[in-house]
Formats: structure tokens, C-alpha cells, sequence
């Protein structure tokens, strides 16, 4: 019998971009089942920004993994080898930006297609901000300025995705009210230092380098006498610490 390969997403609210510690990238190369994991990082949010792009490389490159990059604003692949290099890596790192624009340029370029198939294939895929965004099947972004919901994405994970739920000003309330008025779906919304991880779209692991940070399910309220409300329910997350530092008792 065929052997069905788990579908795997993960949704950061940190790592190398943002935070010192590495904990969240420690965590997120220990979900690879191989010693040393393929990990493509895709900056297309940022515009292939090249800062981003050297900041994954000094990150990842001390790290016991083979990293690259694939850029789509100075393309080198054709069709078919962007396709045979895609499903050749193990993780598929998406960075932050603009959601609505990434979107855009993974379509012009047939890259949401190839994600699809590595997905399936049992490639782990994952971001930050933006690249958590784009997995679901709506957001809630600035990706036009002004914090907004966008009720588009690859579908990968079912609802709809929030970053930024603590750090940013007015995140929690806008996105709660597109999830009460159902012009998203319901969804995750991930505070700044978590890390979520969903296996065949269950949620299956999640974590913080943060004591104070969360991961919440956030819903539309199911009761008729309630209009436009939101029902937000926190996750439990394991508290991530650095090798060298003791576990805290539980």
C-alpha cells in the first residue's frame, strides 16, 4: 500500500528576521525527519528584498541544513526546473511583505501550483506575516495600506490567518471584526514570537519563545442574540527555551 505523506503547515511569528534567540528556526528544523533538511527561502513579499535574502542565509547556513533561495524578481528557472527544484526541498520558508502582491507574482509565475504539489508531496511549508498569511484561505493584512481582510489565498489551511495579533495597533479588533461580520472566516491569529504547526489541517504542535505570547482560535460568536462577535479562544503553547537554559517546571 502507498504510503500517504502528511501535509504539513507551519505559521511563525517569529525567527530570523525578527528575533535573536533562534528558537522558533531551532523548532522549525526539528520537524524535518532527515539530518539535513533542504530549506528554500522565498522573499517574494519583500520584493526579493537582498537584506532579507542575507539575513536567511546567515541564519540558516550555520545551521545543519542546506539552504537557498528562489528568487522570482531576477528569475534564472524555467517551468520545468523551478517545478524540479521546489519538490526537491524539504522546507519551503516564505518571508514577510505584501500579501496581495505575493499572491500575484506566485500565480504570474506558477509558483501557487508547484506549492500545491509539493504540499501534498509532504513538503513542510511555512512563513512569517505575509508567508502565514498566504496558506489560508483569507487574511487579515495591510497589504493596501489601511489594516484590511483579504479573502484570498492558496487554501491550504482552512479559515483564515491574523499575524501580528499583539504587536501591531488595531490588529485585534479589525481582524475580530472581520470574523464576526463573516467577511472572513474564522481562523488563527499568532502573536509575535509563536510558532503553529498543522498536520493534515489540524493543529498539531505550537509553541512561544515568549512567555506572554499566543495562539488563538478566533471564531464568529454562535449565538443568535449576539450580533457581530467574535469568540476568541487562546491555545495552549509549550514555552521554547534556549539549549543551555534549564526547562521550567511544569
Amino acid at each position: 500500500m502507498a504510503v500517504v505523506a502528511e501535509r504539513r503547515l507551519a505559521l511563525l511569528g517569529g525567527g530570523f528576521s525578527t528575533d535573536n534567540d533562534g528558537l522558533l528556526d531551532d523548532w522549525l528544523l526539528d520537524q524535518v525527519r532527515t539530518p539535513r533538511p533542504r530549506v528554500c527561502f522565498v522573499p517574494t513579499a519583500s520584493g526579493d528584498a537582498p537584506a532579507y535574502v542575507e539575513q536567511f542565509l546567515a541564519a540558516y547556513q550555520s545551521r545543519s541544513c542546506e539552504p537557498s533561495v528562489l528568487q522570482l524578481f531576477r528569475r534564472e528557472l524555467d517551468d520545468d526546473a523551478l517545478r524540479t527544484f521546489l519538490l526537491s526541498q524539504d522546507v519551503v520558508y516564505v518571508g514577510g511583505g505584501n500579501t496581495a502582491n505575493l499572491l500575484a507574482v506566485w500565480r504570474a509565475h506558477g509558483v501557487d501550483r508547484v506549492l500545491r504539489e509539493a504540499f501534498e508531496r509532504g513538503t513542510l511549508l511555512c512563513g512569517i506575516s505575509a508567508g502565514a498569511n498566504c496558506w489560508a484561505e483569507g487574511s487579515h493584512t495591510d497589504s493596501f495600506g489601511p489594516l484590511t481582510h483579504l479573502p484570498d489565498g492558496l487554501g491550504l489551511l482552512s479559515g483564515s490567518v491574523c499575524p501580528h495579533y499583539d504587536s501591531e495597533a488595531g490588529r485585534r479588533a479589525s481582524y475580530q471584526a472581520a470574523v464576526a461580520t463573516r467577511v472572513l472566516p474564522g481562523g488563527w491569529a499568532v502573536e509575535d514570537g509563536v510558532g503553529a504547526l498543522f498536520t493534515d489541517g489540524q493543529l498539531t504542535d505550537s509553541v512561544t519563545r515568549a512567555p506572554q505570547a499566543c495562539l488563538y482560535r478566533v471564531t464568529p460568536d454562535g449565538d443568535s442574540s449576539v450580533k457581530e462577535r467574535a469568540l476568541e479562544q487562546a491555545m495552549p503553547c509549550r514555552l521554547l527555551v534556549e539549549a543551555h537554559q534549564p526547562t521550567p517546571p511544569a
